[in-house]
Order: structure tokens, then C-alpha cells, then sequence
């Protein structure tokens, strides 16, 4: 199913430690004065050490050309017999919702047709509107247009979106239509006159996480206080949700998220809630009449066992009715993974990593038999398929490397050549990539696991210890770090002949199911245990050295880096952690944290507390210790992972006397950004603090 709901995964947490009260509690209150006073009197100092840097002006005045280019790649959602685009720039800094033919879509000067100006929108409105993705009604038939759709605008950036009915033809919002205020909403059509609605319906209405608890199907020209209870969840999920699905036989589902990749799925027959007998780390997606099941763990539902990572699929109808004889799409091997899969009119596209590279796949059913066949595309650079669709067989994919600019290709089911790809849009070299060359290398972990890792870097690098490098990891909830083209890095380091190295450490998907779940919970000093292998080995083949080594992560790359360089100051000069998670004690605690105890643990449990204390930054950091500086960014609109959390760990830190600098985006929600120009200054605030602290020479 595509899950539009994108559960975003959030946090949970306690108090910091039992014998110690916590003094900066009061940097939790987003926006209390006495906070915002802190913050503004950090950011001042942070503007005053950037505006210092003549570097930082020069990369945001390009950052900022680079990011309202007309040369970015409009990306689109085929909708009819359009797309549709999201498109920002210099004149547009909070974008335009635009359209055009999809036979016009690959000329060189498309002619866009402006749906919604989100700029004007909020100027007449007086709201700092942020765009996030609508939800549309899918036409009863493949060829009729698409008329409405639910726009969910984002005060700031926000997760939490105000819901507003659109007419796609009129241009207009639709008078007394539906219309949802500010919440972390999920919504779906069940048809033209009936909303899914899961929100925030008053007390009690909403889980631990502050997602839905409740879905309700809403009548129009009804109260929303009249909508008609489906399936209501306990307060301990993350998150409730009722969709519609169109690939098969039209069915009414219900969505319940239990925790992180935990989850049970209700097909609604007659208006009842039936359970699917399936395991609750089993993911389900509708093609046509068939269910796709993307297994976590070995499952063996009758005489036959299916690997962790396998994608299987079934008649639903039979499934219902008790039938288990399932087909594999997909099976993983040693060191190939099932990355991700999309649907077509006719064929499941499979893309796998293969030994972190990518690789496609369309699986097709001829009415007997299901048939693999691989997809033509180049073997070395990173493959994605961007847009598919259930009523036609074109797809778009993308080819891209750390220098190779990204290229969107227009594809077929069924093209038996690359050649026969067409290229319908492609990046300009935002930076010069002459004499830079990518490989894979690997080293050992603490436990003897081995770990590759991608490297950029100048072909006649000198293995003397004394280039400034830059290495970047994630490490959680399954997510892969993939060699893709950044006009960031590559204009603010590769270009100044800086190295970049992005590790594949565990807590991951590059692997498969395993190599994520070794990571979570009391396994999460694997993914510390990692990038520091990674790093050391960076020193040991001479490729850099601790003075001239950096390290970059956001969100719970975050609490990666902060973590790490806890553990290992030794190991690096320069830290910079964005939207970071730094208190894991009280991380549950705080805005969306529930939705996060099945990667984390849970602090209230004395076991799980034990684990998570060890490596925690907010409690591990030690005034006695010789940190590398450290840069820490956030927004106050993040309302996902908490400001609080690099607010309380720059107080900390600093009280210790350790060199920090802290800066909050009032802007931005979790992306840290609400617009072209703020992203541009956050770039330039992190590619000048890394280059001035490794000793990056200036661009020639």
C-alpha cells in the first residue's frame, strides 16, 4: 500500500538520572522566554563567528544559486494526464504547485501551469506557510482527470499540517469544504464525499506519540464531531490510520502502527475491522489482486520458511480465506538486500543494493507465471526509481554518483536496453569534478564484522595523514547511505579537494533486516563501534588524520556523531550534528518520542535504562574531557525531534567549557529549512565551520 500516512518516526524518554535533577529542563519549554532568550543570545554569537568567516558569505551567496537554479531537476507526481511539481526559487522562495502534459514534460522549456502560489497564498493569509506533500482523490476511472485533492500546509515546517480541500480544475480552495486545523492529521479519500480522517478529535483522541488514535470516516457538509469511529487504538501506539487502496479489488483498510516497523493491518469488510494473519514486522502493499508482503524475519506461515528481507506475494482474496501458498519475488543473499520496490500498471519494480550497489529489477505476472527480468542500467552509480504509477507502465528513474550529476531517465516495462532510457532531465556539474575518483573500501568493527564504506576523494591523494576529510553516517531505522550527487559537498569540499566518506554501519538497511536490527535497542554501540572502525581506518591507511577529521550526522545521525564523539574525542577535529537526538534518558519524553522506543528501548525499564545510559551524549559529557568544537544546529519548529535536545547539550557543554557553537532556525521543522535561502545559510554555516577547523584550502 502506498503508505502516504509516512509514519515519521519520533522519541520517547524520562528523567536524566535518578540521583540528579536535571538543570537545563527549562530549555524543553520551545517557546518559553527564558529559552528563547538563550537562544537568541546563542545564535547571535554563532552569527557573529560565521559573519567573521569570508568563506561562509561566499558559499551561501553560491549555496543559494544553486538551490534556486532553473537547472534543478523538477521532480513529479503523474496525476491524470499531468504532472505535478513542487517547484522553489529566487523568485518563489516558498514554491509554486504547478503542472504540465506529460508529453511536454521532457522539453527543454516546459510550459508550467501554476496551480497554487504558496507565496501568495501566504502573504494574503498572513501565515509562514511550508508545503508539504497533498492528498488527492484517485478518479474512479484511469482516464478521467483528477479534480480534488487535500492540501496540508505547514506553519513553519512543521510535521503538524493545517488540511484544506482543493479544486485541481477551479485553482481554488473548495467553499465549505473539508477543512482539518493544525495537527499531525492522517487523511485519506475513501470516496468523493467521505474523508479517512485519523487526528486530533479532543481528550484522549491521540497516542503516547502524539500521532492518531482514532480513525473515523467523515461525512461532507457534516461536523467533523459527527465522523463515524472505525477503529479506535490504544494509547500506547504510534499511530492509527484508515486509507483507501485502488491497486486491487477497491478495500477500505485500517492501519496500526504498534512501533517502530511494527505494525497490524484490518482489511474492512461489511464496515467491520478483520485482522490479516500476519506477523506484526511484516509490511503490506496491494498489486492488483495480489498482496505484497515484504518479510523482516524468517517467517514460515506453513511447510516452507522465507528469509528475512524476502518480498512475497499472494491472491488477497485467497489469503483471506486461510490460503499460505505464497510466491517469492524476491529473496536476499549474502550481502544483497531488497532496497525498496515500486508498482507500475503491470510490474513490481525491485531495487536491491548489492553489496551497497544498486541494482533494478521488474517482476511481471502473465496471468500464470510471476517473471524477473533485470533491468538493463549502469552498474556503477546509484539507481532510483522517482515516480511510478498505478495507471500507466512509464516510470522515471535516476542515475547518480558523488560526482556523477543526477540524470532523470524515462523508462518502460519491458525495454530490453539502456540505450532505449531516455534522458528527459539532468543536473548541470555543479562542481568540477575533474581528478576525483569514488571506491569502495572496508574495514573490521570491534566484533570482527566487516563494514564498507564509499570514499571520494583527488586520484593523487597523499596518504600523509593531512587531508581534511569528511565522513557522514546514519545508523538507524533501516535507512542505507548510498553515494548520491550533492552540489553541497562537492562545491564546499570535494572541489577544494577535501575527501568525503560515507559509512555503511549497522542499525542500516545496505544489509537487510538483520543488519538493521543488530543495531537497535541494547545493540546500539554496534553503530558507535562502526563509524568509529571507519574512522580509524581512515587514519590508518593515511588518508587523514584526528586534527584534520570531521565528522557530520542529523537527526539520529545526530546522536550519532555527539555519541561518538563523546566516546572517541581523540578521533576527530571537527563535530557538526543537525537535529540531533542527545538525551536519550528523556527522549520518550518529548514531542513525538514514543513512536521511537522499539529502536531505542525504553528508559522507564530499568534494563533497557542501563543500555542506553552508557552511550547517551546529554549524560556521558565530562567537563574533564578535550572535545573537538562541536557545531550544533536545530529549528524551533521541529516538532519531531525536539530543539531541546541540542539546546540542553550545548548548555552542557559549554558549562563544562568545552568549544561550542550552537544555532536554532526559528523556521524549518525537522528539515531544518522552511525555504531556499534558510538552507543555504544552514550549508554555509556547516561547510565553513568544517573547512575553517580541517584546514580545507580554498577552491582553486
Amino acid at each position: 500500500m502506498k503508505f502516504w500516512l509516512a509514519l515519521l518516526t519520533a522519541l520517547y524518554s524520562t528523567i536524566a538520572l535518578p540521583t540528579q535533577e536535571d538543570p537545563y529542563l527549562w530549555l524543553e519549554d520551545v517557546s518559553g522566554e527564558r529559552a528563547l532568550a538563550w537562544v537568541r543570545e546563542q545564535n547571535a554569537r554563532a552569527e557573529k563567528q560565521f559573519a567573521a568567516d569570508p568563506r561562509y558569505e561566499q558559499l551561501r551567496t553560491e549555496y543559494l544559486r544553486i538551490f534556486d537554479s532553473r537547472a534543478q531537476i523538477p521532480y513529479v507526481q503523474k496525476m491524470g494526464g499531468d504532472y505535478y511539481n513542487f517547484w522553489r526559487d529566487a523568485s518563489n522562495p516558498r514554491g509554486l504547485w504547478r503542472r504540465v502534459a506529460v508529453d511536454e514534460y521532457a522539453s527543454a522549456d516546459p510550459r508550467w501551469e501554476t496551480v497554487l502560489d504558496l507565496d501568495a497564498l501566504a502573504k494574503a493569509e498572513n501565515e509562514n506557510w511550508v508545503w508539504k506533500p497533498p492528498v488527492c482523490l484517485r478518479p474512479a476511472k484511469r482516464d478521467d482527470p483528477y479534480t480534488r485533492c487535500m492540501l496540508q500546509l505547514s506553519r513553519g515546517g512543521a510535521d503538524a499540517t493545517v488540511d484544506r480541500e482543493f479544486d485541481l480544475r477551479a485553482k481554488t480552495f473548495v467553499a465549505g469544504g473539508f477543512n482539518l486545523p493544525e495537527a499531525k492529521t492522517q487523511v485519506d479519500w475513501a470516496d468523493q464525499d467521505h474523508l479517512w480522517v485519523g487526528t486530533d478529535f479532543g481528550a484522549g483522541s491521540l497516542t503516547q506519540s502524539g500521532y492518531a488514535r482514532i480513525a473515523k470516516r467523515w461525512r461532507r457538509g457534516t461536523p467533523l464531531t459527527e465522523a463515524q469511529t472505525v477503529f479506535t487504538g490504544e494509547s500506547t501506539d504510534v499511530a492509527i490510520a484508515a486509507f483507501k487502496e485502488h491497486e486491487g479489488p477497491v478495500r477500505d483498510w485500517i492501519y496500526r502502527g504498534l512501533s517502530v516497523r511494527e505494525q497490524e493491518y484490518f482489511a474492512l469488510i461489511n464496515g467491520k475491522p478483520v485482522k490479516l494473519d500476519l506477523p506484526r514486522d511484516v509490511n503490506l502493499q496491494v498489486f492488483h489482486n495480489w498482496l505484497l508482503l515484504r518479510t523482516q524475519s524468517l517467517w514460515k506461515p506453513g511447510e516452507r520458511a522465507f528469509a528475512a528481507g524476502s518480498l512475497l506475494a499472494i491472491d488477497g482474496e485467497r489469503f483471506l480465506r486461510g490460503a499460505r501458498d505464497l510466491t517469492v519475488l524476491y529473496e536476499p543473499a549474502q550481502r544483497r538486500a531488497l532496497q525498496s520496490f515500486a508498482l507500475t500498471r503491470s510490474a513490481v519494480l525491485i531495487t536491491e543494493l548489492d553489496n551497497v550497489r544498486s541494482r533494478l529489477s521488474e517482476v511481471t505476472f502473465d496471468g500464470k507465471t510471476w517473471r524477473t527480468r533485470r533491468v538493463p542500467a549502469p552498474d556503477n552509480a546509484q539507481l532510483g526509481v522517482v515516480s511510478s504509477d498505478w495507471d500507466f507502465d512509464d516510470y522515471l528513474v535516476t542515475v547518480q554518483g558523488f560526482t556523477t550529476p543526477t540524470t532523470l531517465h524515462a523508462g518502460r516495462v519491458g525495454l530490453k536496453r539502456w540505450e532505449d532510457f531516455r534522458p528527459v532531465k539532468a543536473l548541470p556539474a555543479f562542481f568540477d569534478p575533474a581528478g576525483i575518483v569514488t571506491e569502495q573500501l572496508e574495514t573490521v568493527s570491534r566484533d570482527g564484522t566487516r563494514i564498507p564504506y564509499f570514499i571520494a576523494r583527488r586520484e593523487n591523494l597523499k596518504t600523509d595523514g593531512s587531508a581534511p576529510t569528511l565522513l557522514q553516517g546514519y545508523g538507524g531505522f533501516a535507512n542505507p547511505q548510498l553515494p548520491i550527487y550533492s552540489a553541497v559537498l562537492g562545491r564546499g569540499w570535494l572541489e577544494s579537494g577535501g575527501v568525503l566518506v560515507r559509512a555503511n554501519i549497522r542499525g542500516g538497511g545496505e544489509f537487510g533486516p538483520e543488519w538493521h536490527r543488530t543495531a537497535q535497542r541494547e545493540g546500539r554501540q554496534k553503530t558507535f563501534d562502526d563509524f568509529i572502525a571507519v574512522a580509524e581506518d581512515l587514519i590508518r591507511r593515511g588518508i587523514t588524520s584526528a586534527p584534520h577529521l570531521g565528522i557530520l550526522g542529523g537527526s539520529q545521525g545526530g546522536l550519532l556523531v555527539t555519541g561518538t564523539a563523546v566516546q572517541r574525542p581523540d578521533l576527530f577535529g571537527a563535530v557538526v550534528a543537525q537535529v540531533p537526538l542527545t538525551d536519550m534518558l528523556r527522549y520518550h519524553k518529548l514531542l513525538a518520542g514514543a513512536s521511537w522506543i522499539g529502536e531505542y528501548g525504553n528508559p522507564d525499564v530499568d534494563s533497557d535504562r542501563a543500555f542506553i545510559a552508557k552511550y547517551s551524549p546529554y549524560q556521558n559529557a565530562k567537563a574533564g574531557a578535550k572535545y573537538p568544537p562541536i557545531l550544533l544546529v536545530t529549528s524551533t519548529r521541529d516538532d519531531r525531534v525536539h530543539p531541546g535536545h541540542a539546546r540542553k547539550f550545548a548548555a552542557r557543554l559549554l558549562e563544562q567549557g568545552h568549544d561550542v557553537l550552537y544555532f536554532e532556525n526559528i523556521e524549518g521543522g525537522h528539515a531544518g529549512s522552511a525555504d531556499n535561502a534558510q538552507a543555504a545559510r544552514a550549508w554555509a554555516q556547516t561547510m565553513s565551520y568544517f573547512a575553517r577547523r580541517l584546514g580545507l584550502p580554498e577552491a582553486k
